[in-house]
């Protein structure tokens, strides 16, 4: 691979957590949870400051840079390779995932197809080292063979990452719209906190409360509430709007079940992936059931809009217990879904959380949060909305497998088979 590069692979490093100034900027840090084959997960738990990314300076990413896992407790987590967005930036690395940037002769795309294969992928486990978790280096990735495939494949792959992006794209944009859709019959959409540097408030609302910190009555808040609760249709509270599972579930230990936790959820309220194994093997967290309509709401903070909708293919999956587990007669879960993802449901979550080592929002605080009774005519346009930015972004991630399919039937078939069965799966015929 090594004459494909155009720097050495190298990887990221973790910025020392003692220096809060290190943190909490606009700089995306992605680290192994956040990297899924073909793609940056948006949920990200950290952001470095200018001055952070500065230490780790050398791994900062680049558009159409590649990145890939090197550390992992398994083979499935070493070796998740993804190309880098425009819309991932700006963003940097730590040192579980290595930085492969190639040449602008050479092709980042038909590389990403290669890598997410399973040829590519046991090229990576055959380098790698299984000691007590598997590792790859740097040196052990520039010595992964490539197959030299002609210009005219290699721009058929392209083709195909460039249309599944232009899907990405306009799903993240159909999901906006949803948004926006929402917060304009609310009022909300232009809405920004006024610049208020104080809160007068009664001993009363102290104690009523059973708050005490000044986060908590900060009038931002207040304005949101304000807004939700003169909402022409009406309001109500969360915990009278929606059901509530919060009861412990205990898996059946010779029972295979699949498991979601917070690092499966991308931007747009999507399960990008889940654990799947026997109860015996899954963690003490795991002790929540969803079913097909529930949507599971992250009580972290940190990770607030790690939101999503149970779809069919992941009734009866259990979830972690940092998820509220919600459904409702009223709302739809589409739009309670964008609801709690939208500024009027994120204010809300973060006015709610309280801790000292772990912040979260607790169970009776989650139930204060004001829910407006949005009309069965909003309802069904943003049930529409989310409907279409759900099937952009399969077809978005069908195409990635088609073209990583097609790259492992040209190695083994040649590159006219591989044109030919991609071409007949575009034209909808029966592909191999």
């Amino acid at each position: 691979m090594s004459e494909l590069l155009s720097q050495p692979v190298l990887t990221g490093h973790t910025p020392s957590m003692k220096v809060a100034s290190y943190y909490g900027g606009e700089i995306n840090f992605v680290k192994t949870d956040n990297l899924r084959s073909f793609q940056i997960s948006g949920q990200f738990t950290d952001h470095l400051s200018d001055a952070g990314n500065a230490i780790i300076g050398k791994s900062a990413l680049r558009e159409r840079d590649l990145i890939t896992t090197i550390i992992g407790a398994t083979h499935e987590i070493v070796g998740r390779t993804a190309l880098v967005n425009k819309d991932d930036l700006p963003a940097n690395i730590n040192q579980n995932i290595a930085l492969v940037r190639v040449k602008e002769t050479h092709s980042p795309e038909f590389l990403s197809a290669y890598l997410n294969s399973d040829i590519g992928k046991l090229a990576l486990w055959y380098l790698s080292r299984q000691t007590g978790q598997v590792n790859l280096n740097c040196r052990e990735i520039e010595q992964v063979l490539v197959p030299n495939a002609s210009p005219e494949f290699i721009q058929f792959i392209e083709d195909i990452y460039k249309v599944a992006d232009t899907c990405r794209i306009k799903s993240k944009k159909v999901f906006q719209e949803a948004e926006t859709l929402l917060l304009t019959e609310l009022g909300l959409a232009d809405w920004q906190p006024k610049l208020e540097t104080e809160s007068v408030r009664n001993f009363s609302d102290v104690w009523g409360a059973g708050r005490m910190d000044a986060e908590y009555f900060q009038p931002k808040y207040d304005e949101i509430v304000d807004a939700i609760k003169g909402y022409a249709g009406g309001w109500d509270t969360l915990g009278n709007l929606v059901g509530l599972k919060d009861k412990n579930f205990v898996p059946d230990a010779d029972t295979e079940y699949k498991y979601i936790e917070l690092a499966n959820i991308s931007g747009n309220g999507e399960i990008a992936d889940c654990m799947v194994a026997q109860g015996q093997e899954l963690p003490s967290r795991a002790r929540r059931k969803a079913s097909s309509g529930d949507v599971i709401v992250s009580s972290i903070e940190g990770s607030l809009d790690s939101i999503a909708m149970i779809g069919g293919e992941y009734d009866g999956a259990l979830c972690s217990t940092g998820f509220h587990v919600v459904h409702s007669q009223t709302l739809n879960p589409e739009t309670l879904l964008v609801l709690l993802k939208s500024v009027a449901g994120q204010m809300q979550l973060k006015k709610g959380c309280s801790g000292t080592i772990l912040t979260a929002i607790n169970k009776s605080e989650f139930r204060k949060i004001a829910l407006p009774i949005v009309s069965d005519e909003k309802q069904a346009e943003i049930r529409r909305k989310v409907a279409e930015s759900a099937a952009l972004r399969r077809q978005s991630r069908e195409l990635l497998e088609r073209a990583k399919r097609a790259v492992e039937i040209a190695i083994e078939d040649g590159e006219d088979v591989g044109m030919g069965w991609l071409t007949g799966v575009r034209l909808g015929r029966p592909g191999v």
